[in-house]
């Protein structure tokens, strides 16, 4: 599975995995009506995500193959790998340095760890 989405691809997906299951002309209805696309402009696109391997379209329905959580997981954990070789202190120590976290935010951050301490 290609784990990476553009901008119009993952807004797509998005609109699919809200309203799954759903047929495929439903989905050019709402493709032309939210985008703007013809209904070929929709059937490509569909395509290319269904080659890609997070959706398949049988019999003019169209579902998920992976859910949205699991696929955002996946990408991130990419991102992580690639960038910051895998450490996930360095990469929150980047995003923290222009990104101040709010007293919410670390709280959240320090049960999750906990959470996986207890694990």
């Amino acid at each position: 599975m290609e784990k990476q989405m553009g901008v119009i691809e993952s807004r797509f997906a998005d609109l699919i995995w809200e309203q799954e299951p759903i047929p495929s002309p439903e989905l050019a209805k709402q493709s032309e009506e939210i985008f703007g696309w013809k209904k070929s402009t929709t059937y490509t696109v569909l395509k290319r995500l269904c080659d890609k391997g997070l959706f398949q379209n049988q019999k003019g329905v169209v579902t998920s193959l992976i859910s949205r959580e699991d696929f955002y997981a996946l990408q991130s954990e990419r991102f992580v790998e690639e960038t910051f070789r895998g450490s996930l202190p360095a990469f929150l120590a980047a995003f923290t340095a222009k990104k101040k976290l709010t007293a919410e935010e670390v709280a959240l951050l320090r049960r999750m760890v906990d959470e996986y301490r207890e694990e």
